[in-house]
């Protein structure tokens, strides 16, 4: 069955993800259209999060033969990759390196998100564009008009196919969304969503990502947004079965009544 809206707003990652799946765990639910998450607790542009959660979600992924939450938020942002003092194009050159690998895995078949970022180019055309390197521009020059800070995901001339089943992209568009002067609000749009399979390592993504363009705007990112047209409990196979998902989202939330509200940023990167 369908629900409505489904709201959930928390200051600490885990804790955010942990409300959504226990949403899409109740009785009688099978999806949730649409689904608002928003995570707005950030030290040093640096997300909070209870570990405790996140391992034992990765923990269930591996499990289940699924990528781990880290794998899912370097396909929207390669963490792994920045130095937050060099430049961008030291990133931009580094992901270039190590794109042919990550192509030659069938899982990315379709594409990579951080490559659409980074090398847009729609059938026929010629000249790929760096999206990234165009906002950071941008507004290097002075335009702060908002509309030009999108990056977008969906490439119609690649995307629209009759296949039944395809998965990327979900995630069609992210919008960097400069607040005043001093801070970074980042919403991202999905068509579909996994809470069990991609939501965590979506969040970690968009979360990462917002980090790297607050940091080169000298801002603080104070807000992520995910919103899901529709978000679902699981997609691949092999399925988690409700009985486990509602095993999971209890334990998760035994944790979030456990661990004190004062928590630590983890930076990764």
């Amino acid at each position: 069955m369908s629900r409505g809206t489904v709201v959930v707003e928390q200051d600490n990652l885990a804790r955010t993800w942990a409300k959504a799946f226990y949403e899409i765990t109740r009785p009688g639910t099978t999806e949730i259209v649409p689904l608002i998450v928003c995570v707005t607790g950030f030290e040093a542009n640096v997300v909070r999060e209870d570990q405790k959660i996140r391992n034992q979600l990765d923990a269930e992924l591996e499990a289940h033969g699924k990528q781990s939450v880290r794998t899912v938020a370097s396909t929207i942002f390669p963490t792994s990759l920045w130095n937050p003092n060099s430049s961008p194009q030291e990133l931009f050159d580094r992901y270039a390196r190590v794109l042919p690998r990550l192509k030659r895995d069938k899982r990315n078949h379709n594409g990579i998100y951080f490559e659409r970022m980074m090398n847009f180019l729609p059938k026929n055309e010629e000249v790929e564009v760096n999206q990234i390197e165009y906002i950071l521009g941008t507004r290097t020059t002075g335009n702060h008009r908002r509309s030009a800070y999108q990056l977008s995901i969906i490439d119609p001339t690649r995307d629209h196919t009759n296949q039944r089943q395809r998965g990327f992209p979900c995630l069609q568009q992210v919008s960097i969304s400069p607040i005043g002067e001093d801070r970074l609000s980042v919403p991202g749009f999905y068509a579909t969503q996994t809470l069990f399979e991609r939501a965590y390592g979506n969040y970690i993504g968009l979360c990462e990502l917002g980090r790297f363009f607050a940091h080169q705007w000298g801002m603080q990112l104070t807000r992520v947004t995910c919103v899901a047209s529709v978000a679902e409990l699981d997609s691949s196979k092999p399925h988690m079965s409700k009985t486990e998902a509602r095993a999971l989202a209890q334990q998760a939330m035994n944790l979030i009544e456990q661990i004190p509200e004062a928590t630590t940023a983890t930076n990764e990167g």
